[in-house]
């Protein structure tokens, strides 16, 4: 509150397309998409057109007793896009919502199947999975955790190794971190796989700690150890989904599918809060029974929302129509070769990038405290960037961009030379 008494807040006005205008006139390019939700770019013709013919013809119905169209067609286009793995899907409306359902669900399918001592999650360190008391359970952020520590089950989550590539030493790969992580969860399993329920990870890349990326050959590790020992995998794709990774889901790139898969932020175009849990058959008949206290309890009054669900089927449509997948492996090629000023930088390190997203970490003096030089380069940048007519930013020392899919060559090259000018100007006040 008080860092906006020198930094304040940005009145919008409107948007279009990559960019965001304020009261004053002033435009800034959206470069994380409106905090990773912004796919095809604001004010989009055709999501705006699927809104207003939902509009005409229904605005809400609870799904309890009832149906509609939009989120039928929504939940078989879905399952479709996993072949029919994951076959149902389980609505909320934003990420952390679909965070708790996957954690109550695998604790209560393991009840159902007589195995009620299964009550305990393993996380990954630095993971974040949302800010509600069960998400914030799984959750390895600090300064989102500490304050409500008292509230929180810590003592039945296990937090275990991050395959972040940027820890490999001299003579290690990527894969190489990724198996040792992997080599210490079976540790933990060895010794609790018993009690433990379930084990969340962002596929590919863990975003809010800083955009730390892992190799695909983790998910086939964690996926072949959840067999061996009875554990279920729930996949939170609500950063990393819907093409960000450069696959519509990123955990196709180890050709592996979760129990639970959780989608939010970009599936509904940045439109509407939307948020779904997928799962399997299985799952699904470990609660199809007479007994009311078997199936699973959870509700929302907003659950598959018909104007939600519709700008996620917009959504979809645009993947489909426009190839989006097939352009983002091009525009991802071009911002690339773009950004190499930045990734050659002497003040950067771990320059990186999995799909539609960028990240590099800038070399800070650490003097007494790192943690406040990093804040200080986060605000600094941050406020910098909007000088410069960009919307950035950082966490901690890391600057990352995840832009809307839609940026054309003067955009990307744009973004690129206006980063390097912001990075440049805040590294030599620092």
């Amino acid at each position: 509150m008080q860092h906006h008494e020198t930094q304040p807040l940005i009145a919008v006005s409107h948007g279009k397309g990559a960019w965001l205008y304020d009261q004053d006139g002033r435009r800034y390019l959206d470069a994380i998409s409106s905090w990773w939700v912004n796919l095809f770019g604001h004010a989009n013709p055709r999501i705006n057109a699927a809104l207003k013919d939902q509009l005409d013809r229904l605005e809400h119905a609870m799904l309890a007793g009832f149906t509609h169209e939009p989120v039928v067609e929504l939940s078989e286009k879905l399952s479709a896009l996993t072949h029919h793995a994951l076959g149902h899907c389980f609505y909320a409306s934003d990420g952390a919502s679909a965070v708790e359902i996957a954690l109550k669900m695998s604790f209560h399918a393991w009840r159902n199947a007589g195995l009620p001592d299964k009550q305990e999650f393993v996380c990954l360190k630095g993971s974040y999975h949302g800010e509600t008391l069960g998400a914030l359970t799984v959750t390895d952020v600090p300064l989102f955790r500490n304050a409500y520590g008292p509230l929180l089950r810590s003592s039945q989550v296990h937090v275990v190794a991050s395959p972040d590539a940027r820890q490999a030493k001299d003579g290690q790969s990527a894969a190489d971190v990724a198996r040792h992580a992997a080599q210490q969860l079976e540790a933990l399993l060895q010794q609790r796989a018993n009690q433990i329920a379930c084990i969340i990870i962002e596929p590919l890349v863990q975003c809010a700690t800083g955009m730390a990326m892992h190799d695909p050959v983790y998910l086939q590790e964690v996926h072949a150890l959840c067999q061996r020992y009875q554990i279920h995998m729930v996949f939170d794709e609500i950063a990393v989904g819907c093409g960000r990774t450069g696959t519509f889901f990123a955990c196709e790139q180890a050709q592996v599918w979760p129990d639970f898969l959780c989608l939010s932020k970009g599936i509904s175009g940045g439109y509407l809060p939307l948020s779904l849990v997928m799962t399997s058959d299985a799952i699904y008949q470990v609660f199809y029974d007479t007994d009311v206290q078997r199936g699973f309890l959870h509700s929302h009054s907003y659950t598959g929302n018909p104007l939600a669900c519709r700008a996620a089927l917009a959504t979809l449509a645009i993947f489909e129509e426009d190839k989006v997948l097939e352009n983002n492996r091009l525009n991802a090629a071009r911002l690339t070769t773009a950004l190499a000023p930045l990734a050659e930088h002497d003040q950067v390190t771990h320059f990186r990038q999995r799909g539609m997203i960028w990240a590099f970490d800038a070399v800070l003096d650490q003097g007494n405290d790192g943690n406040n030089n990093a804040s200080t380069f986060s605000r600094r940048f941050f406020a910098t960037a909007l000088q410069h007519e960009l919307l950035l930013r950082p966490i901690g020392n890391t600057v990352y961009l995840m832009p809307p899919y839609i940026l054309n060559a003067a955009e990307m090259d744009e973004l690129a030379g206006k980063t390097l000018a912001v990075f440049e100007r805040v590294m030599g006040a620092t």
